[in-house]
């Protein structure tokens, strides 16, 4: 599962159902660890990037950019974007078009960077580096809140950001 953000009940639950054998957090903010506590009191271990560790309740173990986690037959690469916290971590699910962007990348625009340890051009930086120029145009960004898009349906707004900030 990724991020134990919140409603433990339902988490558990889906847990359960889907034979999850570990959470991996995208970042540390509050509205994605709230279950955090629960989920660990269940038996569900918690990843989460060794930059972000210290703001999460409890944790254990870390996810660090370049692994390459097994879940049933997939294989999901985790992909360090600081900038949104200075451990945000993106999930790819090889061999699909599926990234899990967290708060890094939303549709329209970049993940808020005015909370402490974000920074716009780090996120910046990030997206265009691991993101864009990693990947095409039909790759599906899954992002922490709110609607699914695509790269390229994104790709209006991601090119002049990036060259009016490098």
């Amino acid at each position: 599962m990724i991020d134990a953000a919140n409603e433990p009940d339902k988490l558990l639950d889906a847990c359960r159902e889907l034979s999850a054998s570990r959470v991996i957090q995208t970042h540390g903010h509050w509205d994605h660890v709230q279950a955090v506590e629960e989920v660990r009191s269940a038996g569900i271990p918690v990843a989460v990037s060794p930059q972000d560790a210290p703001m999460l309740p409890s944790y254990d173990s870390f996810v660090e950019d370049g692994d390459v986690l097994e879940v049933g037959e997939w294989r999901v690469r985790v992909i360090a974007t600081p900038g949104h916290t200075p451990g945000s971590l993106c999930f790819y699910v090889e061999g699909t078009p599926l990234l899990f962007t967290g708060d890094t990348l939303f549709p329209g625009g970049p993940g808020n960077t005015s909370f402490p340890g974000g920074d716009f051009h780090t996120i910046v930086r990030s997206i265009n580096d691991r993101i864009v120029s990693a990947f095409d145009d039909d790759t599906i960004i899954l992002p922490g809140h709110g609607e699914n898009s695509t790269i390229g349906q994104e790709r209006w707004w991601l090119e002049p950001m990036i060259a009016d900030s490098y």
